[in-house]
């Protein structure tokens, strides 16, 4: 598209074959010497959780992994939502249906197969995808380093102030962000350059002249941090260069081990000031051992769900549960004589039952049970809304749960559903944070004043046909002659905390709705009335069907 989506419809990436194609082509001239492998690095903006797939159904992961990238570099998200937005994309068939939807781990396994060290053999169709942080919010920057064919970064964070020396070790590789199933099939079949692994290598990037490079290796197999190597490091780069490359040699044999994590690497530079820096420790397999490293709950949030293929089964789930404890309860009540009574409620002492007395009392409500039945089908069969869709402000068009429908250029036909599934930052949220506690809310509201019925003939005595006729002044008083009767006093107490849920979600319904306005330029009852009246209206007939006589 020449013009953009307005937001917040813009989440996704949505590549289109013809770029798919040119991607491809592009990196196909990479492989015409297969006798000189070159590394391949890509950068894009969208993540590949919030990339979607082309018209006919083909996405960039497909074309990285046909190509084996080194990483895929991305932005978009940057560090909001944590400091390990990294994954590991490997190609497997033994990988369940699940990993279409989900990623649990940051790395993948690789499926455990017979060694081919055969020259004709396939390459392992692998990539990382590495994002990475913003200048202008952050202050964060990424150097990027390819040494030999291996391609190793460090993130520096200027936030907290200037960096007199940066320092970037190049091999060996942490073994958290490596590619491990090339790197371990190279090592088993001894396909890599020996003279790649006989040195321990880095980058250093000064203001003033260093003076001193150590590489430093420690052993934890006893629970510590036991030196093994404390050696100094040789300039091999000018020394004019601002960023010299160090190495000094080692016997990378010794420090062969099943555990990815048992050996870890540190660089200490000290410049003509005397200043010392010092990278972190950083775990390392010379084998091409992967280490774990584990996704906070919002990194995998963002990295280890596929969201274009998640939005329907989430949308479909809850639409179904919608309908289903909209309709569930008014089929018990047509074909059973039976009912939940507040005193099944009493001698059951469960969630369940309490959960059925409420759907069941809004059924009881028919004009608010017919309108939130009515209310979900309006969503499912006509437009949520109209409003400006593209950036230029000129072509308007209507969304729907499948996305955008605007007009052609030439006016004759429809591209229906752009945007998808872009649009489930407005369909999935209104479902479950709107429709959703407006149903249960109302149903609490008619159950609340059931059961405040039931509490109070218990109490007065009084048969079931006498409790419309009473006043609100016969209700605050007890057989005692008391004020206040104490479930008169917690009933009250009930239905306030009720209406004030009410409020929250008409609050956050009314909120949405005008960030709406202003992304769409929209007038709410000109350009989607129904979308934006249709639950207040509905609660506000349940408050007032439901308030005590």
């Amino acid at each position: 598209m020449s013009v953009g989506l307005r937001g917040p419809t813009n989440l996704f990436g949505h590549p289109t074959d013809q770029l798919l194609a040119e991607v491809d082509l592009e990196l196909s001239q990479w492989d015409s010497q297969p006798l000189k492998p070159a590394s391949k690095i890509s950068f894009g903006h969208f993540p590949l959780s919030f990339s979607a797939s082309s018209q006919s159904g083909k996405t960039l992961k497909d074309i990285f992994l046909k190509h084996s990238l080194s990483a895929y570099v991305c932005g978009h998200l940057h560090s909001r939502f944590g400091k390990n937005l990294k994954r590991y994309h490997l190609s497997s068939h033994r990988f369940l249906s699940s990993q279409k939807f989900f990623q649990f781990n940051l790395n993948q396994n690789p499926s455990e197969g017979s060694k081919n060290c055969s020259f004709g053999a396939p390459p392992v169709q692998e990539f990382w995808e590495w994002e990475m942080g913003d200048w202008r919010k952050t202050r964060a920057m990424r150097i990027l380093a390819i040494d030999r064919g291996h391609v190793s970064f460090a993130d520096i964070d200027f936030k907290s102030g200037s960096k007199k020396t940066i320092i970037l070790p190049t091999f060996p590789l942490d073994s958290r962000f490596m590619s491990t199933s090339s790197s371990h099939h190279e090592y088993e079949c001894e396909h890599m350059l020996p003279s790649s692994y006989e040195t321990v290598r880095a980058l250093v990037f000064s203001v003033s002249p260093i003076v001193s490079v150590v590489a430093k290796i420690y052993d934890t197999r006893y629970e510590n941090l036991d030196i093994v190597v404390d050696a100094p490091m040789t300039n091999l780069g000018d020394e004019s260069s601002r960023g010299d490359l160090y190495a000094v040699p080692w016997n990378y044999k010794a420090f062969q081990d099943p555990s990815a994590d048992r050996f870890w690497l540190q660089i200490e530079a000290t410049d003509i000031m005397g200043r010392t820096t010092m990278t972190e420790l950083r775990p390392f397999s010379v084998n091409g051992l992967h280490g774990k490293v584990s996704w906070t709950w919002k990194e995998f949030f963002v990295m280890g769900c596929q969201w274009e293929a998640l939005y329907y089964p989430i949308l479909w789930v809850s639409l179904y549960f919608l309908l289903l404890i909209l309709l569930i309860p008014r089929a018990f009540l047509f074909f059973s004589r039976k009912q939940i009574t507040y005193k099944n409620v009493l001698a059951a002492k469960g969630f369940i039952s309490g959960v059925g007395l409420v759907l069941q009392e809004l059924c009881n409500v028919p004009i608010a049970w017919f309108g939130f039945l009515g209310y979900l089908f309006y969503l499912i069969l006509f437009p949520w809304f109209t409003g400006q869709v593209f950036t230029d402000g000129e072509d308007k068009g209507y969304m729907t749960y499948m996305g955008w429908a605007v007009k052609s250029s030439d006016n004759k036909s429809n591209h229906d559903y752009i945007g998808s599934p872009d649009v489930m930052v407005v369909v999935l949220p209104h479902l479950i944070f709107v429709v959703l506690p407006a149903i249960l809310s109302s149903g609490a509201l008619a159950a609340e004043r059931v059961v405040h019925r039931g509490k109070f003939l218990s109490v007065s005595g009084k048969k079931k046909d006498d409790y419309s006729g009473l006043d609100q002044r016969s209700v605050r008083y007890d057989s005692r002659g008391n004020r206040r009767s104490k479930f008169h006093f917690g009933g009250h107490w009930i239905r306030l905390i009720l209406l004030v849920l009410c409020l929250v979600i008409c609050w956050k319904h009314f909120k949405n709705c005008r960030a709406l306005m202003k992304a769409y330029e929209m007038n709410p009852l000109l350009h989607f009335p129904v979308y934006t009246l249709g639950i207040p209206l509905l609660l506000v007939y349940v408050i007032h069907k439901t308030k005590r006589n």
